[in-house]
């Protein structure tokens, strides 16, 4: 057992990063003048690229000699994998337009959610050993039990698009171009997972150079960079085919700084989910394969509660508003099941 795990501590730290993803996509609301490929490249160079090197400077000592002793291939392999991560946020994107946002985010977050999870310890062949203890089922039933929630917290959200009309309701719903594409989608954002997992010899570099819990930032670097470099590819690909180029200067001084700013806040707000869920990783214990699950459904788990909480679902039908109160309740008893099976796991580590 892991004598310094820490579960709780380690939900809350995740909690934190998820209620900063949750809110990320607020700014964009405010944005005048910029075309979505500008707004998503200003963005996605914060976030991707600028964020990761900053944090890193500040928390990763001796940061220059991690770099220069990390393996060349877990580098590589989680850069490669990153990439893949961004081919997905693309193809996110692209599903929104012919099966709505609700849809897309619940499928796509819910596919990643059990994927992301439960491939890397059946790939690694311990997740036998999981299911061997008390513990590790109540993991696993958590994992699972969050991925249906997901589904439910889907429909509730399409219902309501349905039923009122909310920005970035689909306009042409084509559910037989859509779902694969969000399933697509699903699958590629669970690669996420696998280039942190692979990025993990980096992070051990840094640990033996005294980064301790803020080991995980170094494997940013990395996995980041290889989602921007897909998003930038894209991007410019939009750019010049709607030959945009000029909206980085040409929008006006104050609409500029506006637009600058909420970019800068954006991704902010996306990069800080990773700062905090490498620092609620390194405390899960036995089970940190779970941190992926337990980060995605708390993040639905938000994104809908903050809904509710601002009435987005107040001019609902009353089934809809039950079939979304049912999706919380699940999520919220997911995210029990999956503490309490961490917890458990702790216990022998605590005596």
């Amino acid at each position: 057992m892991n004598p310094e795990a820490a579960p709780l501590l380690g939900t809350l730290l995740h909690t934190v990063g998820a209620a900063a993803a949750a809110l990320c996509y607020a700014p964009q609301r405010y944005v005048k003048h910029w075309r979505w490929q500008t707004y998503w490249l200003a963005q996605a160079a914060g976030c991707w690229l600028v964020l990761p090197w900053i944090f890193a400077w500040f928390t990763i000592p001796e940061l220059g000699a991690v770099l220069r002793e990390a393996p060349g291939a877990a580098m590589m392999k989680s850069y490669l994998l990153g990439v893949c991560y961004g081919v997905g946020g693309i193809a996110f994107g692209v599903a929104i337009r012919h099966i709505g946002f609700s849809l897309t985010y619940a499928i796509a977050i819910g596919v990643s959610c059990v994927l992301g999870t439960l491939l890397p310890p059946v790939l690694a062949g311990t997740l036998g050993a999981t299911l061997a203890s008390t513990a590790g089922v109540y993991v696993i039933i958590g994992v699972l039990l969050g991925g249906g929630a997901m589904l439910v917290t889907g429909l509730a959200g399409f219902r309501k698009e349905r039923e009122i009309r909310t920005e970035g309701a689909v306009s042409e719903f084509n559910p037989r171009l859509g779902l694969p594409i969000v399933l697509l989608a699903g699958v590629l954002s669970a690669v996420f997972s696998f280039s942190l997992a692979a990025g993990q010899p980096i992070a051990d570099v840094a640990a033996r150079h005294g980064a301790g819990n803020f080991q995980g930032n170094v494997i940013y670097l990395f996995s980041n960079t290889g989602a921007f470099t897909t998003t930038l590819f894209y991007c410019l690909y939009l750019i010049v085919r709607d030959r945009s180029g000029g909206e980085f200067v040409s929008a006006g001084p104050a609409s500029l700084v506006r637009n600058y700013a909420l970019s800068l806040l954006t991704g902010l707000l996306w990069y800080l989910q990773f700062f905090f869920y490498g620092l609620g990783h390194v405390r899960m214990g036995d089970f940190k394969f779970s941190s992926w699950a337990i980060h995605m459904i708390i993040l639905i788990l938000l994104s809908c509660g903050f809904g509710v909480a601002i009435g987005e679902w107040r001019a609902c039908r009353p089934v809809t508003k039950l079939i979304v109160s049912v999706a919380i309740a699940l999520l919220l008893g997911a995210v029990g099941l999956i503490s309490y099976g961490n917890y458990l796991a702790a216990l022998p580590a605590a005596a």
